[in-house]
């Protein structure tokens, strides 16, 4: 699976952008009895390139979605004559300033699965505990407006030229009636280890990339000759310390800047797991793509730094990426986790250093949900590679540390239940266009089913049907890939066009719903601004980023209860359980059950 490119938000808010060319001093200006028709100011567009309405960056023509914050181009989508106003409604909203960051990064969408009719969305996990997004679409496809904007894909218009299927939307069943076939269960004589999606999270220097580039390096996964490389590499601009980094971290900014910036993806083997490695960025600025990384997770490791003031720093109420890693990981339904405490080296591998981390951080993550039980503490140090894939070799960790090693640690994880027997649906996280041969192909991990070559599958939300024609799995060809897996999947007979980060492949007769108006309850978390009706925020779901606003404030929640401890609150502050109404952007997004 290639290296998966996600975006970061950064956008221009035109404040210091103005005319006043029409003020004139009192003394001097004459008035008149007559009107003054202002030219409205006419935005300038480059040619070949159209704007991002969310970042205002200006993209080539030929790209279907922003090359930096992700968000879907919305020219893809042809309005209908009578939806001029509401293009117009939107092309304002779209102008409107993006919230702050700790407002787009602080509100955590929970659900519940509630009754489903025909014009409902809901989104829930497939395993206990993972349920996300709750949505209520109320522009259906039967013909409701909303008040802003029309569904941009109910008006989504095919060439009868093309070699595309249009996807009957009455196909949409019950995956009550849906009967698996019998390659889609798991042959136990393949003999192919299970697994793992284990994403890196913590916060940044903490060193995640050089605990995941040193473990790549003792597994055999990077050959001693990439590593001299690195390491050479690394002295050259001074930061020799880095070469293990360097291993994931490939791209000349991340290197320049010594911060991981998207999700690197790796693979090793266990004893017991094929373990696909999901190192994220842990940098503030960067948490949207960690959370497309950490969505496809079964279980985690958060990385801390022992060293005197880090630890600290990372679980800091304001800005601490520890505590807003853990929440984020424990929002997706992730309940397994190995903390390692990095760093031991520095700290003398103290053990009284090593039991304080556990109480402050264990008290934490036991606010959060995790159980006592389903959470392992390594320390270890990835720079002198102690305790890594063997038991210590220093006396000061091995007298008072008697636990596993972290490959071990790894091994005692649990594999979540497997959804083998449920209808295909895979999220889309990236995607590979080639120029040459005409084809495009869809990067994911498959959440419930199964797929082969030779299957048709339904592309979400453009609803055209293509063909897979060839499947990889960890860079080898393969013919069926089953729920769990992470694989590219090469398509036929679809424009390029119609698939896009943020989308998904479903089956052609369980369709997957989609919606641009959603019924949310939230957890907020450590805003400084409270949320208004109005205010404006970025929509996660899956690998979707959507804009969106907040237009309705339903209720209050009880925090333990859960039941409604107010009705239509003027504003939602920081640590309070609600119910809200969102609006989204230009596109709407497809709610996968069973992943958020």
């Amino acid at each position: 699976m290639p290296r998966k490119v996600n975006y970061g938000i950064d956008y221009d808010d035109d404040y210091d952008v103005y005319e006043d060319d029409d003020y004139h001093n009192g003394d001097e200006y004459e008035y008149k009895n007559e009107e003054r028709v202002i030219a409205p100011k006419q935005e300038v567009i480059k040619a070949g390139v159209w704007r991002c309405p969310i970042c205002t960056y200006d993209n080539e023509d030929s790209m279907s979605e922003c090359d930096i914050c992700g968000v879907l181009r919305n020219p893809l989508v042809k309005f209908s004559g009578n939806s001029n106003r509401t293009a117009a409604n939107f092309k304002r909203l779209s102008s409107l300033d993006m919230p702050s960051s700790e407002r787009e990064k602080n509100i955590l969408i929970e659900s519940e699965l509630g009754a489903e009719g025909p014009n409902s969305s809901s989104a829930s996990l497939g395993r206990d505990g993972r349920s996300v997004v709750k949505g209520r679409e109320t522009a259906s496809d039967s013909g409701s407006k909303p008040e802003i904007l029309n569904s941009s894909m109910s008006s989504v218009s095919l060439s009868s030229k093309s070699r595309t299927e249009n996807a009957n939307e009455d196909k949409d069943k019950s995956n009550l009636q849906y009967k698996p076939e019998s390659w889609m269960m798991p042959d136990q004589a393949e003999g192919r280890l299970s697994q793992l999606n284990l994403a890196i999270v913590g916060h940044v220097d903490s060193g995640k990339s050089t605990l995941s580039g040193r473990l790549l390096h003792l597994l055999g996964r990077i050959s001693q000759k990439e590593m001299h490389k690195y390491e050479k590499e690394a002295k050259q601009q001074g930061k020799g310390s880095f070469a293990y980094a360097w291993a994931l971290d490939e791209s000349a900014e991340e290197r320049e800047r010594g911060i991981t910036m998207t999700v690197a993806v790796a693979f090793f083997n266990s004893k017991k797991y094929h373990v696909v490695l999901l190192d994220s960025p842990g940098h503030r600025d960067f948490v949207p793509n960690m959370i497309s990384g950490a969505t496809q997770a079964d279980a985690a490791i958060l990385v801390v730094d022992a060293s005197v003031g880090s630890f600290e720093a990372g679980l800091d109420a304001i800005g601490g990426q520890t505590r807003e890693h853990a929440q984020l990981i424990r929002s997706f339904g992730v309940d397994q986790i190995i903390v390692v405490v990095n760093k031991m080296d520095v700290v003398e591998y103290s053990q009284e250093r090593f039991d304080m981390i556990k109480q402050k951080l264990g008290t934490f993550l036991r606010s959060c949900g995790f159980k006592d039980s389903s959470v392992l503490w390594i320390p270890v140090s990835a720079m002198e590679n102690q305790n890594l894939v063997a038991t210590p070799s220093d006396t000061r960790l091995f007298t008072w540390f008697h636990g596993p090693c972290l490959l071990d640690a790894i091994d005692s994880l649990q594999l979540p239940a497997r959804d083998y027997s449920k209808p295909l649906l895979m999220p889309i996280c990236d995607i590979i266009k080639s120029q040459s041969q005409g084809q495009v192909s869809a990067c994911g991990k498959l959440e419930t089913g199964a797929i082969r070559t030779g299957s048709k599958v339904l592309v979400m939300p453009s609803r055209v049907v293509a063909t897979v024609r060839s499947m990889e799995r960890d860079s080898q060809v393969c013919s069926i890939a089953r729920a769990g897996d992470n694989v590219t999947v090469n398509l036929q007979g679809i424009e390029g066009n119609r698939v896009t980060a943020g989308g998904v492949l479903c089956h052609p007769d369980f369709l997957v719903h989609v919606a641009n108006q959603l019924e949310l309850k939230i957890l907020v978390l450590d805003v400084t601004v409270p949320i208004l009706i109005g205010s404006q925020l970025e929509l996660h779901v899956h690998h979707a980023k959507e804009a969106a606003r907040v237009v309705k404030i339903l209720s209050l929640l009880d925090p333990k209860t859960g039941k409604v401890t107010k009705k239509s609150p003027r504003c939602i502050l920081a640590k309070q359980n609600a119910v809200v109404e969102v609006r989204g952007g230009s596109a709407r997004i497809g709610l996968c059950r069973g992943v958020c």
